[in-house]
């Protein structure tokens, strides 16, 4: 049984999209976390490697066959095209994934978390569009301090990405993460207990 409502949580690097999926899932919702379902996709062994290999070369494949992703990232962050061609070997797989998942789930609620929701056809599949934003400043913060990346990088990934104004003006619910996170818990909570009358 699929879930009856489903949230596409979306919002660019570093804005906090983890943060809100682990607050639905507190108060009730399950979540499909796109970023892991593409790590699984590009588990050893699988076609979608071979393809990354063909396009990137074997340098970005570690000595057990799983694709060194900083070094990847390294190269994709910095190069629109090449962005362009890891996701068209990525996303295919993850979208069918995403979309299997989503049809076995139990809760009366799924959320499914994609960075790039709005640029691709899982939108279709989604009842409303919540966004988180954050300053760009702040989100390279976040990935310098959470994540341990080089400033360097953190700068280059978030400038990669398509501009929030594209996506806010496309969300059903906008959730702006520049605050504690109880600030941004009374935000997720009040758009949370808005569903029911959407149900």
């Amino acid at each position: 049984m699929a879930a009856r409502y489903v949230i596409g949580l979306t919002g660019n690097i570093g804005s906090g999209k983890s943060a809100v999926a682990a607050m639905l899932a507190e108060f009730g919702a399950e979540v499909i976390d796109a970023d892991r379902v593409a790590r699984e996709v590009l588990d050893a062994g699988s076609p979608e490697v071979d393809a990354v290999v063909d396009r990137f070369g074997p340098s970005i494949v570690r000595d057990d066959g799983t694709v060194d992703r900083p070094a990847l990232g390294r190269i994709v962050f910095g190069d629109k095209q090449a962005l362009t061609d890891l996701e068209a070997i990525v996303h295919p797989a993850t979208r069918k994934r995403i979309l299997g998942q989503a049809a076995e789930v139990l809760a009366d609620v799924a959320v499914i978390e994609v960075i790039k929701l709005l640029e691709g056809p899982l939108v279709d599949h989604v009842n409303a569009v919540w966004v988180v934003t954050a300053p760009a400043p702040l989100r390279v913060d976040r990935l310098v301090e959470q994540r341990g990346l080089a400033r360097e990088d953190a700068q280059q990934r978030v400038e990669a990405q398509n501009p929030e104004e594209a996506k806010v003006r496309r969300a059903d619910v906008v959730l702006r993460n520049d605050g504690s996170l109880d600030e941004l818990r009374t935000q997720v909570l009040a758009a949370w207990r808005g569903i029911g009358s959407r149900m």
